[in-house]
């Protein structure tokens, strides 16, 4: 917790990209597998959502 309340609150990481793997447990592993999974599911999903947007501008301005 903060000592003062003005001072920004640190997220804590769940996982880094090239951390060291050797020290998690199946289920650790396994977690942040799933927590990887979702966040891929949702980068996708705001790909094709800017895919989407963009291709109604390219169509809009090809008229």
């Amino acid at each position: 917790m903060a000592i003062f309340d003005d001072e920004p609150v640190k997220k804590v990481r769940t996982h880094e990209i090239g951390q060291d793997l050797a020290l998690l447990s199946v289920g650790e592993l396994t977690e942040r597998i799933d927590l990887l999974r979702t966040e891929i599911a949702r980068l996708e999903a705001e790909l094709a959502q800017k895919g989407a947007t963009k291709s109604a501008a390219e169509a809009l301005f090809r008229r």
